[in-house]
């Protein structure tokens, strides 16, 4: 089943994606690799929620914030590839950031909201490295930014 058919059986969308703020671009294309920059939850342009784990936001909340992030990461593939996602060969690696409380211990378990949506998504090729950070603070105080390296054909 093709990629974005996946998507809309598990009953999801892939977003418009929103453009930059700031002196950056929202994907790199280098070779055979697709970098995204930091996706962060943005629905419809706004913040899905605000604040920290371990304070203002609850696990599943946390967990919700990166499978969207996921979802913008992928739209800004659906751009870069000329909307063939068929071209990414695999996931290679996420790195995930997690707005915490200091004593909050479960950044993993956050972004694992992120790395399942992948792995359903993609399968055997949703498979990546990994690497998740606490963060005192994140752009417009959202709880959770990823960004993502993706093989391409």
């Amino acid at each position: 089943m093709p990629v974005i058919d996946r998507i809309h059986a598990l009953g999801l969308k892939l977003p418009r994606p929103t453009m930059p703020v700031a002196n950056y671009v929202p994907y790199k294309i280098v070779g055979q690799l697709l970098w995204t920059a930091g996706m962060i939850p943005l629905v419809d342009g706004k913040p899905y929620t605000t604040g920290r784990l371990g304070a203002e936001v609850s696990m599943e909340q946390g967990m919700e914030c990166a499978r969207i992030t996921t979802l913008n990461a992928l739209g800004w593939a659906h751009v870069a590839l000329d909307g063939d996602l068929e071209r990414i060969a695999e996931v290679v690696q996420v790195r995930g950031f997690v707005a915490s409380t200091p004593d909050f211990y479960d950044q993993p378990k956050v972004i694992n909201g992120c790395s399942d949506l992948l792995v359903t998504i993609f399968g055997d090729k949703g498979r990546h490295t990994r690497a998740t950070y606490g963060s005192v603070a994140l752009p417009l105080n959202v709880p959770v930014e990823v960004d993502f390296l993706f093989a391409i054909d």
